[in-house]
């Protein structure tokens, strides 16, 4: 990696730690630009390098971290075992604490959460039949279990960020997994 390429790694991380820490502070809506950029100890014109506008920032952060959880997905798509790949979620949620606890209590909230149950939906879909080997009345409402699943899952992340993270990743996986096991 060339000593240009870590440069702009190094600006791109700043400016998305600077966004983020803002965003706890104060809503979306009074952030400027100027902050983000004196936050991140960079210029304007560095900013506007790599993103159009402030909602353009947000709109890659979600991206970049729906991306991740993509990738760990595909990690677990041979693995038939629901705990194992909820762990995974969890650890990564963990670890990215700050930046899923501002998402879910500021005003980027309800943006960030369309698109995580979009995310989440999808990867249900993606899974094994859901109904298989279940009566024709469960299999028929197929689209009915995606939806209650996936706002389940959405409420208890969400609940999860909003009470301090009561249980660690591991407690939250053997839950949530269970439940997806005894019910998919």
């Amino acid at each position: 990696m060339s000593k240009v390429d870590r440069r702009i790694i190094k600006s791109q991380e700043a400016i998305k730690k600077a966004f983020i820490e803002l965003m706890t502070e104060r809503n979306f809506d009074q952030i400027t630009i100027q902050e983000i950029s004196d936050r991140a100890n960079v210029s304007r014109r560095t900013i506007y390098l790599h993103y159009m506008d402030k909602f353009d920032l947000l709109d890659k952060l979600i991206e970049e971290h729906i991306y991740e959880l993509r990738e760990l997905c595909e990690l677990a798509a041979n693995n038939t075992d629901y705990i194992d790949t909820v762990l995974l979620w969890f650890e990564y949620f963990e670890s990215h604490y700050l930046f899923f606890s501002t998402m879910l209590a500021s005003k980027g909230g309800p943006f960030f959460r369309s698109r995580f149950l979009e995310f989440v939906l999808q990867e249900l879909k993606n899974g094994e039949n859901i109904t298989n080997g279940k009566s024709q009345e469960l299999s028929d409402g197929e689209d009915v279990i995606i939806q209650f699943f996936g706002a389940a899952i959405v409420g208890v992340v969400e609940w999860w960020f909003k009470n301090g993270k009561p249980y660690p990743p591991h407690c939250m996986a053997q839950r949530v997994g269970t439940l997806l096991g005894r019910n998919l």
